[in-house]
């Protein structure tokens, strides 16, 4: 059994994966949680989407370099497997600036990335209750 990042939870009844970072999002726990994620998908049969609820945050501490990288390494991760759905819940302009970033570097690959202001219209996207957007 994997050990989980902090505020990361595993819905393995929806496949899907909850992340909602707290305090500075930055380049160490972003890496900590893209390394789960790439054992993971390496370890299951079943893809899995993703839900990430960057609300909680009070800081990004990102730059253009490093999302390009890990963008990149993710498009590159992903290429031979089924598409999977990543849904950001941003609250905040650079929370916004960042998923962005992500979603235009990303298109075109299996991963498909949207933006949310309204957690209701992520868990539609994501084809799952809203409840199982909220970590217990």
């Amino acid at each position: 059994m994997m050990k989980l990042p902090a505020h990361v939870l595993f819905r393995k009844e929806w496949s899907l994966i909850l992340w909602e970072p707290r305090g500075t999002l930055d380049q160490a726990v972003v890496n900590e949680v893209v390394a789960f994620i790439e054992t993971a998908e390496r370890r299951t049969l079943q893809p899995f989407h993703r839900f990430m609820d960057m609300s909680a945050l009070d800081m990004v501490d990102l730059n253009f370099k490093f999302v390009f990288h890990v963008a990149l390494s993710r498009r590159l991760s992903a290429t031979p497997k089924p598409s999977v759905k990543s849904a950001f819940y941003v609250t905040s302009p650079a929370t916004v600036h960042y998923a962005k970033l992500h979603a235009m570097l990303t298109d075109r690959s299996p991963l498909d990335v949207a933006l949310f202001t309204d957690r209701a219209a992520a868990a539609t996207w994501l084809g799952v209750p809203a409840e199982a957007l909220t970590m217990p």
